[in-house]
C-alpha cells in the first residue's frame, strides 16, 4: 500500500512538474466548483480542461488536481474600481504635514481631500487647519475578457482551414459552435478564440498539413513524417507549450504523400455556383479503335465490342459523358464537345493535335492509356490547355496535367491512418505472400508491435498460397484484432478470409472463451478480393475495410443519374460509365464556376458526384493530383462508406 501511495505521489508530482514546464497551471478543486466556473476563472474553455483531464468528465472531486492550459486569448481582463463615500474623519493639521502625506496616511487622493475641503483650492495647507477626510468603501470589479469573438466565414472556407487559422482542432471549433452545421456557408457568423489578428495562422499552399491522430506522439510522427520534434516545433509556434493533442493540425514541409485534411470534408455543390454561362469548349480523347470494328453485320459489331477491351471501356465511359452533357445543358450550360478516336496509338494522338485547333479548348478529357496521355499532355503544354487523366496514375505531372485518379500511396496512407485511429485495438497482424513482402515490411515499420504471418512455401521456397488455421489462431489475442491482408492471389485471399471468419469468437464464460473480434483491412484492394472464391458473407463478418478512389452507389433506382441511364440504355451503369459522368460533370462545372480549371482548385477544394470525389492539390513544381479518397467497408453484404466517427472508435 505504501509503494502504491508513493507511485501515485510521484505521478502527481511529475504531472505538476510537466505542467509548469509547459506553462500550464494546476488547480485544486474546491467544494461546489464546476468545470464552467473553473474555465471562466482561467479564461479557457471546458473543452481545454477536458482535453488535459479526461477523468473530469465523470465529475469533479474536492481536493483533486486539474491541469489548466495556458489561455488562447490575448485580451487582458478589464479592471474597474468604484468608490462609495461612507463618512468623514476629522483631522487637525500639524506643522510638517502636507496634502501628499495626509493622502498617503488615509489612503485617499489629494483631489479627494480638496473636494471635501474647498478652501484648499485657493489656500495652502496651514498648521491647525481643521479638515474632514473622506472615508470610502472601494469595490474592485474584474470584467473577464471574452473567450471568443465573432468571425465571418470567408468564401470557400471550411472548418479545417478556420480551425488551423485560430490554432485549434476541428473538434474545439465545433465545441465553440454547437449549431454551426456540417458545411459552413459564406457570410456565416461563428465563434472563434479571441486572439489578436497578427497571431492568426496563415495557410500556405507551399506546405502540407497533417492532423494528429489518437496515440500519436513525437516518435510516431518522426517515423511517419521524417521530422524531429524540434523541426515540428519550429514550424508550429505554440506546439512546444501546448504539446501534441489529438486533432491538432500541424504545418509540415510539402509532402505529396500526405493528403490535405481540408479536402476530406465540406464538398461543394458546383451546380449552385455557376457564374459563367458563356459557351465552353472541351475535347475528349478515347481509344475507340473504330478501324478494328467489323461493321458488316450487327453480330460482327457486337463481337468486335466484346473482344476489344479498349472499345468496350471507351463506349461505357463515353455513355457517361453523354449523360453528363445532357445534365449540364439542363443547367443552362452551353457546350461544344469534340470527340476523337486515339486508336490507342501515340502517332494518332500527335496527328489529332496537329490537325485541329486546340488553342481555344478549355479542357481535354483523356486519353485513357498512359503513353497516349503522355504525348497529349506534352503537346498541349505549350498552349497551357488543362488535360485531365480519367484513370492514369504515376503520370508526369506537367503544369497543365490533372491526375484525377488518387495515387496508390494516398490509398495506402488512408487505411494506415484509419487503423491507427481505431480505439481499443489489442493486436495488429500482417498477413502477406512473398510478392507483397515489401508492403508487409512497410506496415511493420508503421506498427512495430504487429505480428507477421506469411504464406506457406514449398520445398523450392515458392509460395503455396495458403496458411494453416494454427498459423493465424496462434497470433490472435482476446479483444479487437486488426488484420492486414496483402495479396493479389485469389486462392490465398479465400484461404485467409475463411480462417479469419471462423476465428471470430463470442465471449463464453462457462467455457472460458474470451471474445475475439477481427477487422480485416488491405492497403491494396484488387481483383483477388472480388473473385468467385471469396465469400462476401465472410468479408461482411470481418468488416473488410479498404481505401478506394470511388465508392459503391447503393441508391440504385433512386439516384437521378442511374435512373435516367437505365431508362436510356436499359442497363445499370458500370464503373467506367459512372466515372465518365462524374469526371465530365466536375470538369465543366469547375469551368463555369471559376475563371478556369486551374483557379477552380483553390476556389472549389472538394467536389463530389455519384461515386467519385475530386480534391485537387498542386505539386510544388508541376501539375495537379487528386488527393481525396473514400474509406469503405463491407457491411451486411454491401460496401458502405466508413462514417467519420468510426475512425476513432471500435465497431
Amino acid at each position: 500500500m505504501i509503494k502504491f501511495f508513493s507511485v501515485v505521489c510521484l505521478t502527481i508530482l511529475f504531472s505538476i512538474t510537466t505542467a509548469k514546464a509547459q506553462n500550464y497551471k494546476t488547480h485544486k478543486v474546491k467544494e461546489g466548483e464546476t468545470i464552467e466556473s473553473i474555465s471562466k476563472q482561467y479564461s479557457v474553455t471546458p473543452f481545454d480542461i477536458y482535453a488535459l483531464n479526461p477523468d473530469a468528465k465523470k465529475g469533479l472531486k474536492p481536493n483533486s488536481l486539474l491541469i489548466i492550459p495556458k489561455p488562447k486569448i490575448d485580451v487582458e481582463p478589464k479592471v474597474t474600481i468604484t468608490k462609495e463615500l461612507k463618512g468623514f474623519k476629522k483631522h487637525r493639521t500639524s506643522r510638517k504635514e502636507t496634502l501628499y502625506s495626509l493622502a498617503k496616511e488615509y489612503n485617499v487622493t489629494v483631489d479627494d481631500i480638496k473636494k471635501y475641503n474647498t478652501f484648499l483650492y485657493a489656500n495652502t495647507l496651514q498648521k491647525g487647519d481643521k479638515l474632514q477626510i473622506p472615508i470610502f468603501e472601494t469595490t474592485k470589479n474584474v470584467e473577464t475578457a471574452s473567450l471568443t469573438k465573432p468571425y465571418t466565414v470567408l468564401p470557400k472556407e471550411g472548418k479545417w482551414r478556420i480551425a488551423y487559422k485560430f490554432g485549434i482542432s476541428v473538434a474545439e471549433l465545433e465545441s465553440l459552435n454547437p449549431d454551426m452545421g456540417e458545411v459552413l456557408q459564406e457570410g456565416q457568423i461563428i465563434n472563434v478564440p479571441n486572439i489578436h489578428k497578427e497571431k492568426e495562422n496563415v495557410f500556405d499552399d507551399q506546405y502540407s498539413y497533417y492532423k494528429v491522430l489518437p496515440k500519436e506522439g513525437f516518435y510516431r510522427l518522426k517515423l511517419k513524417l521524417g521530422l524531429e520534434q524540434d523541426q515540428l516545433e519550429a514550424l508550429n509556434p505554440g506546439l512546444k507549450e501546448s504539446g501534441l493533442k489529438v486533432g491538432m493540425i500541424l504545418k509540415i514541409p510539402y509532402n505529396e504523400a500526405i493528403g490535405s485534411e481540408e479536402t476530406r470534408s465540406n464538398a461543394i455543390n458546383l451546380a449552385d455556383s455557376i457564374s459563367d454561362f458563356s459557351s465552353k469548349h472541351i475535347a475528349v480523347m478515347l481509344p475507340f479503335r473504330l478501324d478494328h470494328v467489323d461493321f458488316d453485320s450487327i453480330s460482327g459489331t457486337k463481337e468486335s465490342i466484346k473482344k476489344d477491351p479498349y472499345l468496350n471501356t471507351s463506349l461505357d465511359f463515353h455513355s457517361g459523358i453523354l449523360m453528363a452533357i445532357d445534365s449540364l445543358r439542363s443547367l443552362g450550360i452551353s457546350l461544344k464537345v469534340d470527340v476523337y478516336d486515339t486508336k490507342h496509338q501515340v502517332s494518332e494522338v500527335e496527328s489529332i493535335i496537329k490537325e485541329h485547333n486546340f488553342k481555344d479548348v478549355d479542357a481535354v478529357i483523356g486519353p485513357l492509356t498512359s503513353k497516349d496521355f503522355e504525348k497529349a499532355s506534352s503537346e498541349l503544354r505549350s498552349y497551357n490547355v488543362p488535360i485531365v487523366s480519367p484513370i492514369g496514375e504515376n503520370l508526369n505531372l506537367y503544369d497543365n496535367v490533372f491526375q484525377s485518379r488518387p495515387s496508390a500511396d494516398l490509398l495506402k496512407n488512408k487505411i494506415i491512418e484509419y487503423v491507427k485511429s481505431v480505439a481499443d485495438v489489442k493486436n495488429i497482424i500482417i498477413i502477406s505472400d512473398s510478392k507483397n513482402a515489401s508492403v508487409a515490411s512497410q506496415l511493420k515499420q508503421e506498427f512495430p508491435n504487429a505480428r507477421q504471418v506469411y504464406s506457406r512455401k514449398n520445398k523450392d521456397g515458392e509460395d503455396e498460397n495458403y496458411v494453416l488455421v494454427d498459423d493465424i489462431k496462434n497470433v490472435l489475442k482476446p479483444g479487437l484484432n486488426m488484420v492486414f491482408l496483402e495479396t493479389q492471389n485469389e486462392g490465398f485471399a479465400s484461404n485467409v478470409t475463411s480462417i479469419l471468419n471462423s476465428s471470430i469468437q463470442t465471449e463464453n464464460l462457462e467455457e472460458h472463451k474470451p471474445k475475439i473480434d477481427i477487422i480485416l483491412a488491405t492497403t491494396n484492394m484488387n481483383a483477388a478480393f472480388e473473385g468467385d472464391e471469396i465469400s462476401n458473407e465472410h468479408l461482411s463478418n470481418l468488416q473488410f475495410t479498404f481505401a478506394t478512389m470511388s465508392k459503391t452507389n447503393n441508391t440504385v433506382g433512386t439516384d437521378s443519374f442511374i435512373k435516367k441511364y437505365e431508362e436510356i440504355y436499359h442497363v445499370t451503369p458500370n464503373k467506367p460509365a459512372i466515372r465518365g459522368f462524374d469526371l465530365t460533370m466536375d470538369v465543366v462545372l469547375r469551368l463555369v464556376s471559376s475563371d478556369n480549371l486551374y483557379k477552380s482548385v483553390i476556389e472549389s477544394p472538394l467536389t463530389e458526384y455519384v461515386e467519385n470525389k475530386f480534391g485537387y492539390k498542386k505539386k510544388l513544381f508541376g501539375g495537379y493530383y487528386n488527393d481525396t479518397v473514400y474509406l469503405v467497408k463491407y457491411q451486411d453484404l454491401r460496401i458502405v462508406e466508413v462514417a467519420p466517427q468510426e475512425a476513432v472508435q471500435a465497431n
